[in-house]
């Protein structure tokens, strides 16, 4: 079968208003606080990692809704030129497209959301035709999709006999119950977190202990730790990966971009630990400059990067 996609992401798009600045105080009581930089930037976990994973030569496609509006058209064309494939997007006239506000201090960031499209996607949107041009699925804001998460088991178990492999990335949980991922994860090829959703989801009390409940379930996990690397499981086989030293300019979407690289060696076929060094690679890379995409790395630029840095000398490069 004619798989034109390596990766199809079934997501929310929306744009990121970023306002950024080391010593960013907001205060209200109508204070005007100043900035030093304001960027209109490809928000949205699932956008982000499409855009990451396109920058690494996958074919990606994607799937979401947005809104018929200037937002909305700001993503499509921002996609469209990171080679990701939209033409499964739906565009809702009765919506307008969502958005978020970070607040940045660099290693730091509040986010504050407006919703519009991001809730939109059901799994009714996501055929078993369309998943069949697939050879992976990947779905990010499990929180955040409410029109998504009641079916996602069944949409992971379809993906799964379809012959794809499926990864998960929940996010932050805003009402922070953590709860209806355990269904979930047995259909879960490849689950990915950072440090404080992977101790929430999973009750444990250390990180060690969340990477190896978590691993219970879903076939592979692959926790971000920031400036800290990242570790991963696999079986009985654990690994750890450090960041990649640079200077940063803001984490917005590092996580994201380290999924992208993360996902890039699994699907080929890499080693556990090489998989995830360039996970971490491409998550440093990425906080290079301002908003999720401006830096994300190539995979040339990203395996220079890997073999240049001393951290990353040894097994698995």
């Amino acid at each position: 079968m004619n798989r034109p996609y390596d990766i199809l992401v079934a997501g929310e798009i929306n744009p990121d208003l970023i306002l950024s600045d080391p010593d960013l105080k907001p205060r209200f009581g109508q204070h005007e606080t100043l900035v030093e930089n304001a960027t209109l930037a490809v928000g949205s976990s699932a956008a982000i990692f499409a855009c990451g994973a396109a920058r690494l030569g996958l074919e990606v496609g994607f799937i979401g809704v947005v809104g018929d509006d200037l937002f909305g058209q700001f993503m499509l064309d921002a996609l469209v030129e990171r080679g990701v494939d939209v033409s499964n997007v739906i565009v809702d006239s009765q919506t307008p497209t969502g958005i978020s506000v970070i607040l940045s201090r660099g290693t730091d960031r509040a986010i504050i959301t407006h919703m519009g499209t991001i809730d939109a996607l059901r799994t009714e949107h996501i055929p078993d035709a369309l998943l069949g041009q697939a050879r992976h699925l990947h779905v990010t804001s499990y929180f955040l999709q409410t029109a998504l998460q009641p079916d996602l088991p069944d949409l992971f178990c379809r993906s799964r006999t379809l012959g794809l492999s499926t990864s998960l990335d929940t996010n932050w949980d805003p009402d922070q119950r953590w709860a209806g991922v355990e269904t979930l994860l047995k259909h879960t090829t490849v689950f990915l977190s950072n440090e404080v959703e992977a101790l929430s989801l999973s009750g444990a009390s250390t990180l060690l202990a969340a990477v190896r409940r978590l691993a219970l379930a879903a076939g592979t996990v692959a926790i971000k730790q920031g400036s800290d690397g990242a570790i991963a499981c696999r079986g009985n086989a654990i690994v750890r990966a450090p960041a990649l030293p640079v200077v940063v300019t803001d984490t917005v979407g590092a996580g994201d971009s380290f999924d992208a690289g993360f996902l890039y060696g699994v699907l080929a076929g890499w080693d556990l630990e090489r998989s995830l060094k360039l996970g971490a690679v491409c998550g440093s890379l990425s906080t290079r400059k301002h908003g999720g995409v401006a830096a994300q790395p190539t995979l040339d630029e990203a395996l220079a990067a890997m073999q240049e840095s001393r951290q990353f000398q040894g097994s698995g490069n």
